[in-house]
């Protein structure tokens, strides 16, 4: 397992690295201009606009540009300051703001969606073919064939208008997070539900479970002592990335009811062509979803001793 760990381990970091070099790459190919706001472009004579540039090192040739990337990011921990979401502040700092807020409603919304979507699951495996079964199967075909953007509005319009709730995010309102939470978990408590199913599903119909019954276990100790822990198995491997993306935040929800989180971020950086922004963001999300499934991978192996992953694919 060790082999296997420092293994994997080396690859998510390389990976990680081409993700962020081949972005690095390309914002070096935008025009030179897009390092000036509006207002510089108007302002600065063409000698400026060069000893401005040859100041930022966006006049080196290419593999010293990423050279010097690297070496400040390694050793400073630096990506640069932002020069048009928040100009002159560490986009480190840009990104720590936003992070926080993004980070407790997804949270919020995980706990929520895994309590329930599994529940949920349980609760039609057990009534297989009967009416809480098929109110279940009706919920996951309606989140995953209507657009987000109608399901979301649909709640907005009953949560505002039939409840009172805020209708947009507010730092100054504690309820204001009940829609964007809702909305955030509809999705996963479908998508827990689902899998939950299918895995207890497989797991009855399986010798063993015959076995069990043969001994004379009762239908709650068979769902619990062997079923629901068999069948939680492959669901736990996604648990650490969907934990660790729960930071990037959720733009359509965010953008929605204009929640200030991480979800935002990235896509106005692009939108504002502020690169240093945009390399942040990028470094964030590789890491947080290569390291997600690096410890989905281990934490399957330590909740079921039987699995062992080796370079050549996973046997149990």
């Amino acid at each position: 397992m060790l082999k296997y760990t420092i293994k994997r381990l080396l690859q998510s970091i390389v990976t990680v690295l081409i993700v962020v070099t081949i972005v690095f790459l390309l914002m070096r190919m935008l025009p030179v201009d897009y390092y000036f706001t509006e207002e510089q472009l108007m302002k600065f004579t063409e000698e400026q606009k060069q000893e401005q540039l040859l100041q930022a090192g966006l006049l080196d040739p290419l593999p010293k540009q990423l050279f010097n990337f690297y070496r400040q990011l390694i050793t400073k921990f630096s990506l640069g300051d932002s020069r048009r979401i928040q100009s002159g502040v560490a986009v480190t700092k840009v990104i720590a703001t936003r992070m926080g807020i993004s980070m407790r409603l997804g949270v919020i919304s995980l706990c929520i969606s895994l309590v329930l979507g599994v529940l949920l699951g349980i609760a039609q495996t057990r009534f297989k073919d009967k009416l809480v079964d098929g109110i279940g199967t009706a919920y996951i075909i309606f989140v995953n064939s209507v657009p987000s953007l109608v399901s979301y509005s649909l709640v907005l319009v009953f949560g505002s208008q039939v409840l009172g709730l805020p209708p947009l995010y507010s730092t100054r309102n504690p309820t204001s997070i009940t829609l964007p939470i809702v909305c955030l978990s509809m999705g996963s408590i479908a998508g827990y539900a689902l899998w939950t199913r299918r895995y207890m599903v497989d797991e009855i119909n399986k010798d063993y479970i015959k076995l069990a019954r043969a001994k004379g276990l009762t239908t709650k100790q068979i769902m619990i002592r062997h079923v629901l822990r068999n069948a939680f198995v492959p669901l736990a491997q996604y648990l650490p990335a969907s934990f660790l993306l729960t930071i990037g935040g959720s733009l359509l929800v965010e953008r929605f009811f204009s929640v200030p989180g991480m979800g935002a971020l990235m896509t106005d950086a692009i939108a504002r062509y502020d690169t240093n922004v945009v390399q942040g963001c990028v470094v964030l999300y590789a890491s947080l979803g290569i390291l997600g499934v690096f410890l989905g991978d281990i934490l399957m192996m330590l909740i079921d001793p039987r699995i062992k992953l080796t370079g050549n694919g996973g046997t149990r």
